[in-house]
């Protein structure tokens, strides 16, 4: 039928039934709360390009996560900034590490969480890289095995799944084998599989200190340009035991997941990034936009692209508007 018998603005009418209409709905389900771990006691740094977060030490980290389980938010990603960095990133392999250290403490006091960890180096090396430098570049091969060290150290610690974010070719067959060698074969891993040399990860290395010393990541990380290597990256981390693939950022890579959503039977995560957090609060703190109805507008098309999970520093804005 045609106008005038179908009028699709009659489900538009009234807002109870626009709600029971709807197509996709965020909930605090869907969120992931990233946290920034600092060494010492009762420190919390502003991150100024990212209002409301923060560099926390251990201590507040776990009473953030006590006010996030109360709003809902049942989901937290750990990144930690050491008080000593090496060539390799190995100091966060060891127990008494920053991210172990805030995994303990947070398992200890805090019930019903969920606690995931990036596994990276750049925040650990003393040149910002992600692994291991040979000739002036990323060695791919001896930066797994730092990688399989760190993920192992973690999981030892009581993490609830672990990240790798650094892009090596094979990473997450090599954490597998180690976690599996380890007993740890039911703990799962989420990859970051298509994530983009991207110019939305400023505010990032400011809050975790892990700006690159020289060059840039275009070596490891994706060309923006590009969508069908993403999904052989995807296909790659699946095969090798990925649990759940995560696209990085995802405003400007919404068709990316939509397609990885559509290829792949495996849960889709997607990381709303600091550059595509700072600008709303920007825009909202100069009044050019209605912050709430952008946040939402945001997050749903994130969650109507095809992903399950969304990591975004806008959580705890969520949480009160829902």
């Amino acid at each position: 039928m045609t106008f005038p018998i179908t009028r699709l603005r009659r489900l538009r009418k009234n807002p109870i039934l626009r709600r029971m209409v709807s197509e996709t709905n965020v909930t605090t389900n869907d969120l992931v709360m990233p946290l920034f771990a600092f060494e010492g006691k009762n420190i919390k740094n502003p991150i100024n390009s990212m209002p409301g977060n923060y560099q926390m030490s251990v201590d507040l980290i776990v009473e953030e996560c006590k006010k996030l389980v109360d709003k809902g938010i049942n989901s937290v990603l750990l990144f930690g900034i050491p008080d000593h960095k090496d060539e390799h990133g190995l100091s966060a392999a060891d127990e008494n590490a920053i991210i172990p250290q805030t995994i303990r403490a947070i398992k200890k006091e805090v019930n019903n969480i969920f606690i995931i960890a990036d596994i990276c180096n750049c925040e650990y090396t003393t040149h910002g890289h992600c692994g291991t430098i040979v000739n002036n570049d990323v060695d791919n091969d001896l930066t797994l095995e730092t990688l399989a060290k760190q993920s192992l150290a973690f999981a030892y610690a009581g993490v609830d799944m672990v990240a790798p974010s650094d892009m090596m070719d094979g990473r997450v067959g090599r954490i597998r084998m180690e976690l599996d060698n380890n007993g740890f074969e039911y703990l799962p891993i989420m990859a970051y599989s298509a994530k983009y040399a991207s110019g939305f990860y400023g505010p990032f290395r400011d809050a975790a200190q892990s700006a690159p010393q020289f060059g840039d990541r275009r070596s490891y990380q994706m060309n923006p340009a590009n969508s069908d290597e993403a999904m052989r990256e995807i296909e790659l981390d699946i095969e090798e035991g990925a649990d759940i693939i995560m696209v990085k950022p995802a405003l400007s890579y919404l068709d990316v997941i939509r397609r990885a959503k559509d290829t792949f039977n495996i849960p889709v995560a997607a990381y709303n990034v600091s550059g595509e957090f700072a600008m709303v609060k920007a825009a909202a703190e100069k009044g050019w936009i209605d912050e709430e109805r952008v946040i939402m507008e945001i997050l749903t098309s994130i969650k109507r692209a095809g992903s399950d999970i969304i990591i975004t520093y806008h959580a705890k804005d969520i949480a009160k508007y829902l």
